[in-house]
């Protein structure tokens, strides 16, 4: 898991926006499936071995309704959903 205090700091590499961290993967039980997520870009960044890859290249471009679905599980988690 990230730190918190990290995670504050992180944010997307192409809009600069806060990201939401899914330290457990989306269904919210599996550490190793943790990921962020950038709502505005749309674009889904792996974590590598506890290492958040911030990469555009790198990163996942996801459809909207995937993000949508993505930002309701984050809240339906509790975790932190920027507004």
């Amino acid at each position: 898991m990230l730190p918190a205090d990290l995670v504050t700091l992180l944010r997307c590499a192409k809009t600069h926006e806060p990201l939401i961290y899914f330290p457990r993967g989306e269904d919210g039980r599996n550490e190793a499936a943790g990921f962020l997520v950038c709502p505005g870009s749309r674009l889904r960044y792996r974590i590598d071995a506890g290492v958040p890859v911030m990469l555009v290249d790198e990163a996942e471009e996801l459809e909207p309704a995937v993000i949508s679905r993505l930002v309701s599980r984050a809240r339906s988690l509790g975790l932190p959903v920027p507004t």
